[in-house]
């Protein structure tokens, strides 16, 4: 299989990547990646010899087409994906996540080419903190922010492709992802590395907002699962039953690196910060028979924060910029 990877040298991607090299040694992998602030080539210097890395935009036409052309299946990974950021800048979140998706679509389209879309939860906006509910595949798109909504603008351009033109393509909504080679500006490594450097870890509001999480691991080995033995045109949550709020999450960060559980400071929420999020993976499970590798979140966080703790030498460069940009924001 010669496989396409947008995004590879991401968080999600590169460990996509690396979970192939390792367990699919005979796919030929090319990873197309812009290498902006979150895209590293250190994130793929374990797999170098056995990677072919592009630098290049999803939005440029004539490279993707020449790209595509060479592949049987592409994974699209590649997206702008900080909530923050979209609420400072938009129009970078338009460009890769719609016109970048658009462009991929095409190409594919042009040469008969399998396509996998990865797209997030947040594209269901959120749901009440009470609320038993969760999301499934056919919860109507409610987006809050200009990032969730490029992501469900990206969604529906794929099942347009797919009923109008035939493409051959499957989509998946994710909860939040965490594991290694994750980006300091995130929820989980920003914490963790405040930890390390002995700084208290920041809470937006009174950390009552609810995530779903689900190691990288586990996101990655479903989206395989999906390219397998998915069914054409269908969506699939991926989740692993990981609600936990954000206080919990900092309270558990904290007591895993040895720190009281109250060693945290609370900071100005976000502009309309989604209050929960929840995903019912239950089709992905019955129709696939997909399982989580790590059903336990304690076993995951701890694993991350050795990781971390691990690899300062891939992080550290990201640190202190990240921090000044969080600090203008007074968060």
């Amino acid at each position: 299989m010669r496989l396409l990877v947008t995004g590879g040298a991401g968080f999600i991607g590169s460990n996509f990547v690396h979970q192939t090299v390792r367990e699919r040694p005979e796919v030929q992998v090319t990873v197309l990646d812009a290498l902006t602030y979150a895209g590293d080539e250190a994130s793929l210097a374990p797999v170098a010899d056995a990677v072919t890395l592009v630098q290049g935009d999803v939005a440029d036409a004539e490279l993707v087409d020449r790209l595509v052309a060479d592949a049987d299946v592409v994974v699209h990974f590649a997206a702008e994906s900080h909530n923050d950021n979209s609420l400072t800048d938009p129009w970078p979140f338009v460009q890769t996540n719609v016109v970048g998706t658009y462009t991929l679509l095409e190409a594919v389209r042009r040469h008969g080419v399998r396509f996998h879309h990865i797209s997030t939860d947040e594209v269901y906006g959120d749901l009440e903190l009470d609320d038993p509910a969760k999301f499934t595949p056919e919860t109507p798109y409610n987006p809050s922010s200009p990032y969730s909504s490029t992501k469900a603008a990206s969604d529906l351009l794929v099942r347009a492709w797919v009923r109008s033109f035939g493409v051959q393509a499957t989509i998946s909504n994710c909860s939040n992802n965490y594991g290694p080679y994750q980006h300091v500006e995130k929820f989980i490594p920003r914490q963790i590395t405040n930890v390390v450097d002995g700084v208290r870890p920041k809470l937006y509001g009174t950390g009552e907002n609810v995530r779903d999480w689900i190691h990288v691991e586990d996101h990655n080995s479903a989206v395989w699962t999906i390219i397998e033995r998915g069914r054409i045109g269908e969506t699939y949550l991926i989740g692993a039953d990981g609600e936990q709020n954000n206080k919990a999450v900092v309270e558990l960060i904290l007591e895993l690196t040895g720190q009281p559980r109250d060693a945290y400071d609370l900071v100005s929420d976000r502009p309309g910060h989604d209050l929960r999020y929840a995903i019912d993976s239950s089709r992905l499970r019955t129709e696939l028979g997909w399982e989580p590798r790590y059903p336990s979140f304690r076993d995951g966080l701890a694993a991350t924060i050795e990781w971390y703790r691990a690899n300062e030498a891939w992080w550290r460069p990201q640190k202190d910029a990240t921090e000044a940009a969080y600090a203008k924001l007074g968060r």
